[in-house]
């Protein structure tokens, strides 16, 4: 079966919450459509990382080692239609039809930017307007993120269950990054200056002013600001139909950055690994009976089952 969707997942440290993304992105979503590729930062629990790999075959892994470059060449072996992103604390607990989402896309060339699987009417709430469609005889929603008035209406390119274009996203991409040969050549992350200046917040700054990415972060955040920055440039709509995945955020989001879900000694990188290495994985079940109602929760919806 040919594939339709090749979807990036990046993941650092989290084998329990990225087996989670993994179990329940196949049990919700056509399976025979997806080719994943996973952008993974070797630092800690190796062997737990192996042990995934090993339950989910079919992925593509990337062991991340020059982030932009590597992202790039991800990017650059995508030869399907679409592509969906993802980050290892998301879980999905339901799904779009592939079949709607594709005809959405073709009913609607001219002005639709993504279909996300983070939106519902409900978790918009009434400040944003909503317009009400129909395709192939079913509901669907859409909203202009260029008029939206909440931060999460107004974020329109994120890495997070949106599925968009191959095209659309290198068109993104390609805006954002430096074309210049020689700032390539001087300071790309994987230039002979840029390695000398190790982990500072040199290398960041420098980095960061010729337009190479060097984390996830710094790719959806750069892009979404490049987007907002030429929204003449794409199209005005983000389309969904229901609210079908949330990040369950338990511990940090990355090494600098604490989120407003954080939980507690339990729910460390490490203990989450320990646990893992026990046997104990999310239980997907119990998100779904206890359906998220917005595009991040916490920890009213970790818990662990040992399998």
């Amino acid at each position: 079966m040919d594939k339709l969707v090749s979807n990036i997942v990046f993941t650092k440290n989290r084998p329990l919450q990225l087996h989670a993304y993994l179990e329940s992105l196949y049990r919700y979503l056509p399976a025979g459509l997806i080719q994943t590729y996973i952008i993974y930062k070797a630092e800690l629990f190796g062997r737990e990382y192996e042990q995934l790999f090993g339950e989910f075959p079919g992925c593509v892994v990337v062991t991340e080692g020059d982030f932009h470059s590597d992202f790039l060449r991800v990017l650059g072996r995508c030869d399907t239609k679409y592509i969906l992103f993802g980050v290892d604390d998301v879980v999905y607990f339901d799904g779009v039809d592939f079949e709607l989402v594709d005809r959405t896309f073709t009913d609607y060339a001219a002005d639709i930017f993504g279909f996300t699987m983070r939106f519902s009417p409900e978790s918009l709430g009434a400040d944003e307007s909503i317009t009400k469609l129909t395709v192939a005889g079913r509901e669907v929603y859409r909203l202009n993120w260029k008029k939206g008035r909440t931060p999460h209406a107004r974020y329109p390119f994120e890495l997070c269950s949106t599925v968009y274009t191959t095209e659309l996203v290198r068109k993104i991409v390609n805006g954002t990054m430096n074309t210049n040969p020689l700032a390539g050549k001087l300071f790309s992350p994987s230039s002979a200056l840029v390695k000398a200046l190790g982990e500072g917040p040199w290398r960041r700054s420098i980095l960061k002013k010729f337009g190479f990415f060097f984390s996830p972060n710094t790719l959806e955040s750069w892009n979404c600001r490049w987007c907002r920055e030429h929204p003449d440039l794409l199209p005005d709509f983000t389309y969904f139909q229901r609210l079908c995945a949330s990040a369950v955020q338990v511990n940090m989001v990355n090494t600098t950055t604490k989120n407003t879900f954080d939980g507690s000694d339990e729910t460390t990188v490490e203990a989450l690994g320990a646990k893992y290495k026990q046997g104990y994985r999310l239980d997907i079940d119990f998100v779904a009976a206890n359906r998220p109602t917005g595009p991040s929760c916490g920890l009213s919806h970790f818990r662990l089952v040992k399998k």
